[in-house]
């Protein structure tokens, strides 16, 4: 293995393991048997500073692993699926928006996409689980998650580039 590849796979283990932690520390309960985390912002992060492979499988596997711990095994297999996705989101986003926009718009603009994927993906999935009407309770807890994890997300990528 190279070089570059044991870096890029040391920083999406450490990223992965750093989203399960913070998913895991602070969990606020949502009324919908899921909870409100600040995993989000290290999913943007592994988007943001990974190749989007290495992105998904860091925040899918960090996520999903959160869950599983956590006593949420049911919402694992979505959720390495939706915040893999997020990543790649993240990633993508970024990547197309940089080429007009600033790097701070740009990373806005993915990470926007990745929490709306969020929200969408929960309800999808939940809607499955509990049904439709049910599973809308549980749209603003996400938002609220996702603009956490948006904000601090962008301090924290901002606190690692390079001056």
């Amino acid at each position: 293995m190279e070089k570059n590849s044991n870096r890029k796979l040391v920083m999406a283990s450490m990223l992965a393991a750093l989203t399960c932690i913070a998913t895991m520390v602070i969990k606020i309960p949502s009324p919908l048997n899921g909870y409100i985390n600040l995993g989000d912002c290290f999913v943007l992060l592994a988007g943001w500073m990974l190749p989007v492979s290495y992105g998904f499988l860091a925040a899918g596997v960090g996520s999903a692993l959160a869950d599983i711990f956590s006593g949420y095994v049911a919402y694992a297999p979505a959720t390495f699926i939706i915040k893999g996705l997020m990543a790649a989101v993240a990633y993508y986003g970024f990547e197309i928006s940089e080429k007009s926009l600033s790097p701070l718009s740009a990373r806005v603009i993915g990470g926007v996409g990745a929490e709306l994927l969020m929200v969408a993906g929960y309800l999808a999935y939940e809607s499955m689980l509990y049904g439709f009407s049910a599973s809308l309770v549980n749209v603003l807890p996400n938002c609220i998650q996702g603009l956490a994890g948006l904000v601090i997300g962008i301090i924290l990528i901002k606190a690692t580039e390079k001056r």
